[in-house]
């Protein structure tokens, strides 16, 4: 994010390639509203921000000015106080507004640790101009100041740096004893054999909540959160095991790590929005989601990705929140209208795709006149697999590009035996005044 709002009151918050705001660990998405206009009361110090996307989730609320891109965001634990409305007829055919109550630190940013170091507070207004609902808004705001659910996931996130089958300086409290005057370490911990047990009950540990975690489908939803940290914990653990002194090693050890740790960055992710969170904006926020979604796989399929492929794979990233067909196709339909870094195309034989737009068809093009020129093309022909291989896409994308550029007139086909071939065009360098030279 570029620049901060409200100088240094609001925290500042970074912003996706699509317009949404990057949570932390553990946060989730629980209610958004559209046109919120922000003023602080009695301080004409800070200008109202107008017409702004109001985020609630676990942790914060965050104000986005689509517009210019640019975030801020309250914490949940600066909120000392939640006004009533106030029950009068001038207020009833006003706006609704939501009041809140914020302690601010010595240096005029509101305090994320709540009245500590806090010294002074200040009312800010939530004017709510849009279609959504204020009272679930305000309703599920003081649940959640309720539950304090940020405190419990700082204490998850302290917990999850300890690394795993490693002594370093997040060791156990248990493996410190009182001594006279001084610590020491137990005489059990130390030495080769006391790694080799702290390893040994770690993993222990790690199995015992594989099993808790996988007895039925409660106990997977309430270990939803561990699981994503301990699948993180893995993650890193096998990218530092790979190191480029392994002098080669086990070709097949080093697939079984490449396949895990696939398996482990496709987790899912971790707040999906939702019709009862988003609501009249579930297919806006949607389509934001999804073009932040899809930019890693179509970094590692060559910029373009069919849409039957990219459905299964955000349906499994979102778990239990599924979305049918036509939510797909309405959150890509959206993308013509915001500003982000995926289109969403239909080749001329009807097959529909996403594609990055860094994706240039006619460096693609070249490419594949490239490949069409070279010895073995020229007498043999190129079919969809070789393009594939060259272009670094599927096999039946790498069709449509080369039907694609036949229509461009840069390659003809021959469509025999061995299946549809393509060639080099050579017929528009023929002059139709010396075709009988």
């Amino acid at each position: 994010m570029e620049g901060t709002l409200w100088g240094n009151l609001l925290h500042p918050v970074q912003l996706t390639g699509s317009g949404r705001p990057i949570l932390q660990a553990g946060e989730v998405e629980c209610s958004i509203l559209d046109a919120v206009d922000l003023e602080v009361e009695e301080d004409p110090v800070y200008p109202i921000l107008k017409a702004g996307l109001a985020i609630l989730t676990t942790h914060k609320i965050i104000w986005v000015d689509e517009k210019s891109r640019r975030a801020g965001a309250i914490p949940l634990a600066s909120i000392t106080q939640v006004f009533p409305p106030k029950k009068s007829i001038k207020n009833m055919l006003a706006k609704p507004r939501l009041r809140l109550q914020s302690w601010v630190s010595s240096d005029d940013k509101i305090s994320a640790l709540g009245v500590t170091r806090a010294t002074r507070s200040v009312v800010i207004t939530l004017i709510l101009r849009g279609k959504g609902l204020p009272d679930s808004f305000r309703g599920r705001l003081c649940e959640l100041l309720r539950s304090r659910e940020w405190e419990n996931d700082v204490q998850q996130v302290n917990l999850s740096k300890q690394p795993i089958g490693q002594m370093g300086s997040y060791a156990d409290a248990d493996s410190i004893v009182e001594g006279s005057g001084s610590s020491r370490l137990k005489a059990s911990m130390a030495g080769l054999s006391g790694i080799l047990r702290k390893e040994q009950e770690e993993w222990e540990a790690t199995d015992k909540s594989l099993q808790e975690a996988f007895q039925g489908l409660n106990a997977l939803l309430s270990k939803a959160k561990e699981m994503v940290m301990l699948a993180e914990k893995m993650r890193v653990k096998l990218l530092a095991g790979s190191n480029p002194q392994s002098g080669g090693g086990n070709d097949m050890e080093m697939g079984s790590k490449q396949e895990m740790q696939d398996w482990l960055l496709s987790v899912g992710i971790a707040s999906p929005v939702t019709k009862e969170s988003a609501g009249a904006l579930y297919h806006q926020q949607l389509s934001r989601q999804l073009a932040d979604f899809v930019q890693i796989p179509l970094e590692r399929a060559g910029g373009m990705i069919a849409l039957i492929d990219v459905y299964c794979m955000f349906n499994r990233a979102r778990g239990t929140e599924l979305i049918s067909p036509e939510d797909l196709l309405q959150a890509c339909a959206i993308w013509e209208k915001i500003d982000v870094p995926v289109i969403f195309r239909q080749f001329d034989s009807g097959v529909i795709v996403i594609q990055s737009k860094a994706k240039n068809d006619d460096e693609v093009f070249a490419r594949i006149k490239d490949l069409v020129v070279k010895t073995e093309a020229l007498q043999t022909g190129v079919g969809a697999s070789e393009a594939a291989r060259t272009l670094g896409v599927a096999p039946a994308l790498a069709k449509e590009y080369l039907l694609a550029a036949e229509n461009k007139g840069f390659l003809c086909r021959d469509d025999g035996p061995d299946g549809l071939r393509f060639y080099i065009n050579f017929f528009k360098e023929i002059n139709p005044n010396n075709i009988f030279l």
